[in-house]
C-alpha cells in the first residue's frame, strides 16, 4: 500500500456531492492518518452533483493513468420524464417549459432509442465542465450566455429501455469516454418531440469497477479509521496492466530513431 507511488479507490458518489467534494474529503483522511503531507488525488471522470454511483480515486502517480481510466467503456441508469424541460436538462434548474406528452407510446419510445446507438455527434450541455475560450461553460451559463458548445464524437454501445410508465422512462446505457446522459436525455425528447428531463442519474460501471465493488465514503472513512484501507485500494497495473501511456513528440522521435542505431 504506497498512496505516493498510487492507488486506486473506487467510490460509490452519494446524492449532492461533487467529485471535487469526495476527492478533498478522502485525500484529507489519507493525510491525518497517515502523515501523508503533499501527495496528489484525482478523479477518473466527473459526476455531476446530482447524479450517484462510481467514481474511481487515484491517489500518487496513478493520477497520470487518469486517461486510461476514463477510457474505459462506463454503464448509466437514468430516469427520465418526458414532456418538460431545463435548462440543464436534469433537475438542477427548475422547469422552464412543458409540451404534450400523451402521444408517445412505448413503441416511439423504443425506436428512439435505437436512433443513439453507435458513434454519434453529440453536443455537450452548457451547464457542464466544458472550457470555452479557457472558461468553464457552466461559468458562462450563470451569466446568462445562451451559446452552443460545438458537438463531440461519442460512442454508445447499447440502450436498453427499463421501464416505460409514461411520462417516466427509465433506460440503462452502455458507452464510450466523453458521454453526457444529460444530453442523450435532451435528444431523445427533442426526436420524441416532446421534450425531456433527467430525473436521476447512477453510474453503475466504470471499466472493472460496479456498484458491488465500490464503497461509501463513510466505509472508506471507517476503512481509514481501522488500518484496513489496503482491502479496498486496487494497484494501478491490478486494473490496467504495467503497459504506461508515452506521449512522443518530435524530439522524442528523433532521440529514439538514434537510439536503434
Amino acid at each position: 500500500m504506497d498512496f505516493i507511488t498510487g492507488e486506486i479507490i473506487p467510490i460509490d458518489k452519494p446524492y449532492t456531492w461533487t467529485s471535487f467534494q469526495i476527492v478533498s474529503k478522502v485525500r484529507y483522511l489519507l493525510s491525518r492518518k497517515y502523515g501523508i503531507k503533499r501527495f496528489k488525488v484525482g478523479h477518473a471522470g466527473t459526476l455531476d452533483p446530482l447524479a450517484t454511483g462510481v467514481l474511481l480515486l487515484c491517489t500518487g502517480k496513478a493520477t497520470k493513468r487518469i486517461e486510461e481510466l476514463q477510457s474505459q467503456t462506463k454503464e448509466y441508469v437514468a430516469e427520465i420524464t418526458l414532456g418538460a424541460t431545463t435548462p440543464s436538462f436534469d433537475l438542477e434548474h427548475p422547469i422552464d417549459a412543458t409540451y404534450p406528452y400523451e402521444h408517445i407510446t412505448r413503441e416511439m419510445v423504443e425506436e428512439t432509442l435505437k436512433q443513439f446507438i453507435g458513434n454519434i455527434a453529440q453536443r455537450p450541455p452548457l451547464f457542464s465542465a466544458c472550457k470555452i475560450d479557457g472558461k468553464r461553460a457552466y461559468d458562462l451559463a450563470r451569466k446568462g450566455s445562451d451559446m452552443q458548445l460545438a458537438p463531440k464524437q461519442i460512442r454508445i454501445d447499447s440502450i436498453e429501455l427499463l421501464e416505460c410508465e409514461l411520462p417516466k422512462i427509465r433506460i440503462r446505457v452502455v458507452c464510450g469516454k466523453g458521454t453526457y446522459i444529460r444530453s442523450l436525455c435532451r435528444d431523445i425528447g427533442e426526436v420524441l418531440g416532446c421534450g425531456a428531463t433527467m430525473d436521476t442519474l447512477e453510474r453503475t460501471m466504470s471499466g472493472i469497477f460496479t456498484k458491488e465493488n465500490s464503497y461509501t465514503f463513510e466505509q472508506i472513512e471507517e476503512a481509514v479509521k481501522n488500518g484496513a484501507i489496503g482491502e479496498i485500494i486496487m494497484h494501478p497495473e491490478t486494473v490496467l496492466g504495467d503497459f504506461v501511456k508515452i506521449d512522443v513528440n518530435e524530439e522524442n522521435r528523433e532521440k529514439i530513431r538514434k537510439e536503434r542505431k
